[in-house]
């Protein structure tokens, strides 16, 4: 299994399409360092961004499910 440092630098645009958000951004990625031999935990892809751009993505990602809950018929609330 592969694992990767993913930093994702800027979020360009985000969009809903039945039930899918696709996010398009300007992101860095790098295989991750191979952990220790003694090292007993599992291989991790890691997610890293700026507290700004974390911000973005949570409104972002907001806004996309309550578009997504309003398009819902009542009775699968």
């Amino acid at each position: 299994m592969k694992t990767y440092a993913i930093e994702i630098q800027r979020v360009k645009s985000m969009s809903n399409n039945h039930g899918v958000i696709s996010a398009r951004v300007d992101a860095m990625v790098q295989p991750a360092p191979r952990p220790a031999a003694d090292d007993d935990s599992t291989p991790q892809t890691v997610l890293s961004m700026t507290e700004e751009t974390a911000r973005v993505v949570f409104l972002l990602l907001k806004a996309q499910l309550a578009e997504f809950d309003k398009r819902k018929a009542r009775s699968q609330r």
